[in-house]
């Protein structure tokens, strides 16, 4: 259901920006066909294309540009109970996204690090990923983590 509304976002954007080009370009065949091009200088024109794009850059840069969380982070429990993620893997994904080696979360948790090993390869098991970065993109993904 997300993937459409996003794709109707984004249809219904190209669509403005076809209509804008559009527009632009009648004004710019009007403005040729009453030599309007003649009586004003190369500099007002160059201006004006600057202006335009500075504003449209403005434009995509407010659009585009990723917003902070409407709230605080809400752990998906759902996710969680679905995947079989225990409380223990659970706190080493929240470490391995802190970025914590294997030893770090080791003494953290008053564990030995062979023991981390296994933690972490049943959480890419559950995950379904191979590596540290996929694990905790696809985490966040889930909102499993911050």
């Amino acid at each position: 259901m997300r993937i459409s509304g996003s794709l109707g976002a984004m249809a219904r954007t190209i669509f403005l920006y076809a209509l804008a080009l559009a527009l632009a370009a009648t004004a710019l065949t009007w403005l040729n066909y009453r030599h309007a091009v003649h009586a004003f200088s190369t500099e007002i024109y160059v201006s004006l294309i600057a202006i335009c794009f500075t504003a449209l850059g403005l434009w995509a840069g407010a659009k585009l540009t990723a917003r902070a969380a409407a709230g605080p982070f809400r752990r998906n429990d759902a996710a969680i109970r679905s995947l079989g993620l225990s409380r223990r893997e659970c706190e080493i994904l929240d470490r391995l996204a802190a970025g914590r080696s294997n030893k770090e979360m080791a003494r953290d948790l008053g564990i030995s690090p062979n023991t981390v090993k296994t933690h972490v390869a049943r959480v890419y098991e559950k995950l379904e990923v191979r590596r540290r970065i996929q694990a905790i993109e696809k985490a966040r993904w889930l909102a499993l983590i911050p």
